[in-house]
């Protein structure tokens, strides 16, 4: 209490100077500190009145990123009073506004006030959502610190090469005044001079050559996790491609299987666990799939809260893209009737799922800027959809064009469900597929 009374009683004078001097930018960051001051004593009519305050100075200032920060401050004390709806639509103004001027730290702050308000109401899926996006802006937060700590490096190793310079010229001015003594003491100076020359030259080289190793190092090892965070984002193909030529064009693909995933009854479920018992059930799952796909070479385009969606036959076409959609489909239906097994026996709750696929044609491409990702577009995704919502759990449901693809094959087994009454693209004939017995 003593060091709080000290600190607010510093905050007011120094805020009594501003006022003198007309420095609306500082009175607005005072104001802003008292009322963390007094959040943090848990006075909170007081620290909201000092944050209103701060709040209006810098709007009229049109201090962006300051504004943020009192947006979210007075998010916060909503969420601790119990007030989440306006803690809500605080803290998405502070995120627009922080998205707007593309301040990092910020909109991490914005995203972490969100998913305590969402987290608070028992909102899972907009707690899961903002979660993820605060991982995500950790990790850029992290690439930047690495990327100022190079500059840093490079600074100080400028600094030594100027520091080696100037010691050489030292040296020159030191031989060229002993030659003025005398033939005896010239020849054993410059030779001293020499032999010292050589020695900080030899030392500055070998301190340099450690220097450009670590450095080397760093860069390489940056590189390595830009890459592999961009091959988490994008096929390997269009990252190449991305990094090549700083663009990706989009192109058109036929014979593309459309797979879709969606749990049954997942908000009566998620209203029974915790939102990290959710979030760590849904990525077991996800994870489960996403090695499912690199299995059978189909590529993940997205997971939409608890649905999941992959293609196979691009970037690159093959010409067993259809049945490896398929055989990855049916992989991950075993999987969800595994996993209920499992989680039955502990007496847990578990997902049932549903799946569907559909073969045509689609545009492909990169979306986006700061948060791009590669995505899909097309009537048959539109399908693609319909064949999940259509179906029954455990089962993967599949249209008449990959039905006419893969009907030959020895290794699955149909059965024709008829003509199905779909919401979006009326009757429409389906088939369920699986394994035939000793094909396991």
């Amino acid at each position: 209490l003593g060091d709080d009374s000290k600190a607010l009683s510093i905050y007011e004078q120094s805020l009594l100077i501003r006022e003198e001097i007309s420095d609306k930018r500082g009175i607005a960051g005072i104001l802003n500190n008292i009322g963390e001051l007094y959040m943090d004593k848990g006075d909170y009519m007081i620290a909201e009145e000092y944050f209103l305050r701060s709040l209006n100075i810098n709007k009229e200032i049109s201090d962006k990123s300051q504004t943020a920060i009192n947006l979210i401050n007075i998010g916060k004390i909503n969420n601790i009073q119990n007030q989440y709806t306006q803690a809500i639509i605080w803290c998405e103004k502070a995120l627009h506004i922080a998205e707007e001027i593309t301040v990092i730290e910020e909109q991490k702050m914005a995203c972490g006030c969100l998913y305590d308000a969402f987290k608070l109401m028992e909102d899972s899926k907009k707690a899961l959502e903002y979660h993820e996006r605060v991982k995500l802006l950790d990790d850029s937060l992290q690439a930047k610190e690495t990327a100022k700590k190079l500059q840093q490096m490079e600074f100080k190793r400028q600094v030594q090469a100027d520091s080696l310079i100037r010691e050489k010229e030292r040296l020159n001015i030191q031989i060229a005044h002993e030659k003025e003594v005398g033939k005896k003491k010239r020849t054993r100076n410059i030779f001293l001079a020499t032999a010292s020359l050589f020695l900080i030259l030899g030392f500055g080289f070998y301190r340099r050559i450690l220097f450009v190793r670590k450095a080397k190092k760093a860069i390489e090892y940056e590189k390595n996790r830009s890459d592999h965070l961009l091959l988490n984002i994008l096929p390997s193909e269009i990252a190449e491609e991305l990094k090549e030529k700083g663009r990706a064009k989009a192109r058109n693909y036929d014979n593309v299987s459309i797979l879709f995933t969606d749990f049954k009854g997942f908000t009566k479920i998620s209203e029974r666990l915790s939102a990290e018992e959710l979030v760590q059930e849904i990525n077991t799952c996800f994870k489960a799939f996403d090695a499912i796909c690199q299995k059978y070479a189909i590529e993940k385009i997205k997971t939409i809260g608890d649905a999941y969606m992959a293609a196979g036959g691009l970037p690159v076409p093959l010409d067993d893209s259809v049945k490896n959609t398929v055989l990855a489909a049916i992989e991950m239906a075993e999987f969800m009737i595994s996993r209920k097994s499992e989680l039955e026996k502990e007496g847990s709750d578990c997902f049932e799922m549903r799946l569907g696929i559909h073969t045509g044609s689609v545009v492909a491409g990169i979306v986006g800027e700061t948060k791009f990702k590669y995505d899909i577009w097309g009537d048959a995704v539109n399908i693609a959809s319909c064949m999940e919502n259509s179906g029954k759990t455990g089962k993967v449901n599949i249209s008449r064009a990959t039905y006419e693809l893969i009907k030959e094959d020895t290794t699955f087994k149909f059965q024709s469900r008829g003509k199905i009454k779909t919401r979006d693209k009326g009757d429409m004939e389906m088939w369920f597929v699986k394994m035939k017995a000793g094909k396991e």
